[in-house]
C-alpha cells in the first residue's frame, strides 16, 4: 500500500468521526481527499461519497434509533423528496452535463471542474453555519411541529445538491429541521443521518447503471475506517463540547473550500 492511500485511510476516519460528533461534514471531508490524495477523478468521487458517507451515516443512524434518538416521520416526509431528487439528479442530470461547458483561450472549464467549485461553494456555505453561534436551546421536551411544505421543499433542494456534488447535505438538513420541525439537536442529529443514509445510498445506485469502472476495494478500506469513525465520534460526542468542535471544523472547512477553488483556478 502506498504511502498516499494509507493517509487517505487514516483521513477517512476523520469523515466518520465528524459525522458522529456533529451529524454532517462527512462528504466535505470525504470529495477532497478522494481527489486530491487517493487521485479519484472528480466526478467519481462525488459518486464514491456517496456510498462511503451512505453506509457510515447507516451505521451512526442505527445507533442513534437504538438510543431512540431518531424520528422515523421526518425520515420519511424529508426523505421521500431527498431521495427521488438525488436518484433522478445521479442517474440523469449529471450525465446530461457536457464534459466541456465553455473555453477561454488555451483554457477549458470542465465538467470536473464545475462540479469541484460547486463542492468549494458548498463547502463555504457549510463553514458559516458551522462557525455561525448556535441560537437552538436543545430542550428534549419541545413538541415537535411539522411544516410539511418546508420541510417537502427542503428535502427536495437538499436531494438536488447532494446529487450534484456528493454531499450528505446534513449542515442543510440538521438546520432545516430545527428550525422547521421544533425538533431538539440530539433528535435532528439522529434523525439526519438516517436520511443522509437512504438518499446517498439509493442515489449511488444512479452511478451503477454509468460507465465509469467502480474501484470496490478502494470504497471497501474507504468506508470501513469511516465507519470506525462514527463510533468514535458517538464515543466523543459525549465527552466534546459538540458547539466547540462545530465552530473549529467549520474554521477548518471553510479554509479548505478557498483552497479549492484556488487549486482548480490559480494553482
Amino acid at each position: 500500500m502506498e504511502i498516499t492511500q494509507l493517509i487517505g485511510y487514516l483521513l477517512a476516519v476523520l469523515v466518520g468521526v465528524s459525522l458522529g460528533l456533529i451529524g454532517s461534514g462527512g462528504s466535505i471531508l470525504t470529495v477532497p481527499i478522494l481527489v486530491y490524495i487517493m487521485a479519484v477523478e472528480p466526478v467519481l468521487a462525488t459518486a464514491y461519497s456517496l456510498f462511503i458517507v451512505g453506509s457510515t451515516a447507516l451505521v451512526g443512524g442505527i445507533q442513534n434509533a437504538l438510543l431512540k434518538k431518531v424520528d422515523f416521520k421526518t425520515v420519511l416526509i424529508f426523505g421521500i423528496p431527498s431521495i427521488g431528487a438525488v436518484y433522478l439528479t445521479r442517474a440523469f442530470l449529471v450525465p446530461f452535463i457536457p464534459e466541456v461547458l465553455f473555453t477561454i483561450g488555451d483554457f477549458s472549464f470542465t465538467k470536473p471542474i464545475a462540479l469541484m467549485l460547486l463542492f468549494a461553494v458548498v463547502m463555504i456555505m457549510a463553514s458559516v453555519s458551522m462557525i455561525k453561534p448556535s441560537k437552538v436551546k436543545s430542550d428534549e421536551n419541545v413538541s415537535i411541529n411539522y411544516n410539511l411544505p418546508m420541510i417537502f421543499l427542503e428535502g427536495t433542494v437538499v436531494g438536488v445538491l447532494t446529487g450534484l456534488v456528493g454531499a450528505g447535505g446534513g449542515f442543510l438538513i440538521i438546520p432545516a429541521l430545527v428550525l422547521l420541525a421544533k425538533m431538539p439537536m440530539k433528535l435532528a442529529v439522529g434523525t439526519s443521518l438516517f436520511i443522509i443514509a437512504a438518499k446517498s445510498l439509493i442515489g449511488f445506485l444512479g452511478d451503477l447503471k454509468g460507465t465509469q469502472a467502480i474501484d470496490w476495494h478502494l470504497l471497501f478500506y474507504f468506508t470501513l475506517a469511516s465507519i470506525i469513525g462514527i463510533f468514535i465520534g458517538i464515543f466523543l460526542s459525549k465527552k466534546i463540547d459538540g458547539n466547540k468542535l462545530k465552530t473549529g471544523f467549520g474554521w477548518f472547512v471553510l479554509l479548505m473550500g478557498i483552497y479549492i477553488i484556488l487549486k482548480e483556478l490559480v494553482l
